[in-house]
């Protein structure tokens, strides 16, 4: 029934094995990929005309994790998989940037490619899986894909690089989370986060990467020559040279002109009008030629541009190739937020803020690892009035999404441990200008604005986007480039660290691939870029700021022995509880006995914290503090003098004279201070206010003589039996039956209380 294929190859220490014909089979494509106990199936479907009219290429990848995979059943109300996740939407651009420059020029069929995380071992990504199951069903599916890719994900630990590392050591024992895309002869695409590394380190982790990534390339090529369908007889002519030489001479030097100009808007004005003027010398031709025309117009100025800076080293803007644009960087500019920075490159612009939260605040992520909590965040906005266009807002783009997680694998290697600074950050980027490199504006604004918040980051993070025009052999690196650059470019390589190394690394490539050479040659050049961005930047504040905002909450930690977590939180959370409302201070407590107390109010954290300490503190024979009459009773008061803990001042220990009553020295709720006299082997303790200055809180001198012994006999056992009449000497017997002596005296003192409890607190009973 089913006309199955197979490859597998050994390879980071497992298995990869690929598999069609069983599943999936109507598609055009469909790769069931496992590694490990991770198991990716993706399925590719292209439609097999063009619509009418259309002129660009509409592939569309999804990524897509099935919580079945990892045994888990989803969160949330509807408990079914619903919109992408950030991490889903960033593994579904992982798979579409090396992709889609493989397919021809003038190839606009609609393209889907699904994949789908079907088992979950909790040790492998699935991203790489899907990488590798997206380019072998593309590459077996006739599809004109000038593929196939491999991929491979590399990890740095104690100097050497260690290919697909388990998810749990990609940074717990290493300093690198890297991924490649390439293919036989190329590296497409680079994704990364580092704990600052060197460019030597950065590059030699891309070369392992595509070395290895070789090896997967050659196991596709053995499916297709088993399994690939019959190749697609499309038709991709594209021939525009033609009417290209036509419009040269109609527009040709008004496009020269306009991309002499330096000012966006006026650059963008005077490229419209040459378009209006090529429109309309064509619009008596058919609608093909029509369409055919407006290509030509868009590749006439890919043209111009690349030949003026291949030739003449002249750039759009007239800079040089490895110059950056000026820069102007603030930090304060919004009075109430917690840190906040503006940060101008040229006319790319953002304002960033930074707001510091408790534990309560982070975000909580669902996923097949299970439930996890992050306490960074950092959030891109690109809105459409920052390229002065009409345009839909308010919905999180996919762009959006992946351009903010760069900025925040830039940033999140320098972050103080949770220890040292227990608050949850999270950073916001608004793009209100952009010609270029919006993600990198976002990495410098937002280090300013965590500084700006106290934040003690280990050092500042400065980012630069890198371009490339490639003819030949002939090629040109430009530094900080533009939106023209970079699109009639051939490269986006986004470098990002501080002035030890490299914290990110981004990079998506137009063409077949670069050489090692070219991207030597980036990165050196994007290292100088980076220090003089970090220079423009410590002009507006070099080190982060000793305190947090006056508006943010304080955080105190305290460290309890585990078994006081119990005392602390009590029956029901009732004490917990009551230390938040009486002190208006937030308490989190966890597994470990770390507890965190916040407020933006010290004198509120100073009061839980004390409440806290006085719970979990041992009281001492001798020490005097300060406690609370919480109740009164005939033979004294109870006093609350160490948070959770009572103590009884006898009737006796109230005043060095006779004291009648308690209520004629003490009322509930008096504040006062006593002294610890004894605390017996069960915890009770009791305590004496005579002895002590109620004004001062200073120790007095016992000055009462000690008492005689009373007539009747020695003080007996304290102990004793219930009904007996064994105890102090004395006048008086027990009651009746209950007590062993008579009411005239004689047998003993008072009488234990038989089988019924007394009024004494147990320690004094006799």
């Amino acid at each position: 029934m089913f006309d199955t294929k197979t490859v597998s190859l050994e390879w980071g220490g497992k298995t990869l094995t690929l598999e069609t014909g069983r599943i999936a089979r109507q598609a055009d494509g469909a790769v069931l990929a496992t590694y490990g106990e991770t198991v990716v199936l993706c399925a590719v479907t292209a439609a097999r005309s063009v619509r009418e009219g259309q002129d660009f290429f509409p592939l569309t990848v999804h990524y897509q994790e099935k919580f079945s995979a990892a045994g888990r059943i989803p969160g949330g109300f509807f408990k079914r998989e619903g919109r992408a996740t950030e991490k889903e939407t960033l593994t579904s651009r992982l798979i579409d940037r090396p992709v889609r420059p493989l397919f021809p020029e003038g190839f606009y069929n609609e393209i889907n490619v699904i994949c789908q995380v079907l088992s979950y071992d909790g040790e492998t990504e699935p991203d790489i899986i899907a990488m590798v199951a997206a380019s072998a069903a593309l590459t077996i599916s006739g599809l004109p894909f000038m593929g196939p890719i491999g991929a491979a994900r590399v990890g740095y630990v104690d100097g050497e690089y260690v290919l697909n590392p388990t998810v749990s050591n990609i940074f717990e024992t290493g300093s690198l989370d890297l991924v490649v895309a390439a293919t036989n002869d190329a590296v497409m695409m680079v994704e990364s986060e580092a704990k600052e590394l060197t460019e030597e380190v950065m590059l030699g982790a891309v070369m392992f990467a595509h070395e290895e990534s070789r090896k997967v390339i050659g196991a596709i090529i053995d499916l297709a020559e088993q399994a690939a369908k019959d190749a697609w007889e499309v038709s991709v002519s594209d021939d525009t040279s033609a009417i290209k030489e036509q419009l040269r001479g109609i527009v040709g030097d008004d496009i020269a002109a306009a991309y002499k100009l330096t000012d966006k808007s006026e650059r963008s004005d005077a490229l419209n009008a040459a378009r209006a003027k090529a429109k309309e010398a064509f619009a008596d031709a058919e609608g093909q030629t029509q369409m055919t025309a407006n290509k030509a117009v868009k590749k006439l100025e890919a043209d111009i541009v690349r030949g003026a800076i291949l030739k003449d080293g002249q750039r759009i803007d007239g800079r040089r190739t490895d110059e950056v644009r000026p820069i102007e960087a603030m930090v304060g500019l919004l009075p109430r937020t917690h840190g906040s920075a503006l940060f101008t490159r040229g006319e790319t612009q953002a304002i960033c803020t930074t707001t510091l939260g408790t534990k309560d605040a982070e975000q909580m992520i669902d996923g097949l690892e299970g439930l996890s909590y992050s306490p960074f965040m950092l959030h891109y906005n690109f809105p459409p009035y920052s390229v002065g266009e009409v345009g839909r807002f308010g919905f999180t783009s996919r762009r959006e999404t992946g351009h903010g997680k760069l900025a925040w694998r830039a940033l999140h290697p320098v972050l103080p441990s949770h220890e040292d600074f227990p608050y949850t950050i999270r950073i916001l980027s608004d793009i209100t200008e952009s010609n270029g490199s919006s993600s990198m504006a976002t990495v410098c604004g937002g280090c300013l604005a965590m500084m700006d918040a106290g934040v003690p980051i280990e050092r500042p993070v400065s980012g630069i986007a890198m371009g490339l025009i490639l003819e030949g052999s002939d090629y040109t690196v430009l530094s900080d480039i533009l939106g023209d650059e970079d699109h009639l470019g051939d490269m986006d390589f986004k470098v990002a660290g501080t002035e030890t190394g490299i914290t990110s690394l981004q990079m998506d490539i137009k063409v077949a691939g670069i050489t090692q050479e070219i991207m030597t040659k980036a990165l050196e050049q994007a290292k100088e870029g980076r220090a003089h961005i970090l220079g423009e930047m410590t002009k507006a504040l070099g080190n982060a700021r000793q305190e947090v905002s006056q508006h943010a909450p304080r955080i105190e930690t305290m460290q309890i022995d585990k078994s006081k977590i119990r005392d602390i939180i009590g029956t029901g959370g009732k004490v917990i509880r009551e230390i938040v409302a009486e002190t208006g201070a937030k308490v989190d407590i966890d597994d470990e006995g770390i507890i965190k107390i916040s407020s933006s109010d010290m004198s509120q954290i100073e009061a839980a914290k004390k409440w806290i300490a006085g719970i979990v503190e041992e009281a001492e024979v001798g020490k005097i503090y300060d406690g609370k009459v919480v109740n009164i009773v005939d033979f004294g008061a109870f006093v609350n003098f160490m948070g959770g803990k009572d103590g009884l001042v006898h009737v006796s220990e109230m005043k060095n004279e006779r004291v009648e009553k308690p209520t004629d020295v003490v009322s509930e709720g008096q504040e006062v201070k006593v002294k610890v006299l004894e605390i017996d082997p069960r915890g009770k303790v009791r305590l004496s206010m005579r002895v002590v200055d109620q004004e001062t809180g200073e120790a007095l001198e016992d000055t009462r003589p000690p008492r005689e012994p009373r007539a009747g006999g020695d003080r007996g056992d304290r102990r004793g039996p219930r009904s007996g009449g064994g105890g102090r000497g004395g006048d008086r017997g027990g009651r009746g039956p209950r007590g062993g002596g008579n009411r005239d005296g004689g047998g003993g003192d008072k009488g234990g209380s038989g089988d019924a409890p007394g009024h004494l607190p147990d320690f004094l009973k006799d």
